[in-house]
């Protein structure tokens, strides 16, 4: 008979799947004491929930919520960073700790529903985030007015110009 505590996390991580836009699951072990802690600070800043579990009780909670695939991420130590507003902040934080660090390794990660494998997650470090993505689009709205607006208002500038030119010579 399961206990309690496994219950009501399985419960846990069942909600926590269904309400994530992205879970990444890594491999820790081999790191110490303080970088864990590091890493957790650096998920923190991101938004980024960074949570160790048993790998049963994931299998258990993804199943639950008809995720399939897992079973090969789904060995020795694993931890899963879950991103709920910012699919992209896990990889990105992962991507800058390893620079320092061998580990964590990304197993796999369930990216909006689809499974992706744990390679993938270097493209996604990549990937501009959605705060660049839109100043991007901003700019590139922008810069057509302001092409037009400048447009507009050359002949108006030319003809002070001319108009001050000639204030000057007949003064």
């Amino acid at each position: 008979m399961p206990n309690t505590k496994n219950i009501e996390q399985v419960n846990e991580l069942k909600e926590t799947f269904s309400k994530a836009k992205a879970v990444y699951f890594t491999g820790y072990h081999g790191l110490n004491v303080g970088d864990i802690t590091k890493l957790r600070s650096e998920f923190f800043k991101a938004d980024v929930e960074y949570r160790v579990a048993k790998n049963t009780l994931i299998k258990l909670a993804a199943e639950q919520n008809e995720i399939s695939g897992l079973d090969e991420v789904l060995t020795g130590s694993t931890a899963i960073a879950i991103a709920y507003n910012e699919p992209v902040a896990p990889a990105k934080v992962i991507k800058e700790f390893t620079k320092d660090n061998d580990l964590p390794t990304v197993k796999g990660i369930l990216f909006e529903g689809e499974f992706l494998p744990g390679e993938e997650f270097k493209k996604l470090a990549d990937m501009p985030s959605k705060e660049e993505l839109l100043s991007q689009l901003v700019a590139m709205l922008i810069s057509p007015l302001q092409k037009l607006a400048s447009t507009l208002i050359a002949p108006m500038q030319n003809a002070v110009g001319v108009l001050n030119s000639l204030k000057k010579q007949k003064s």
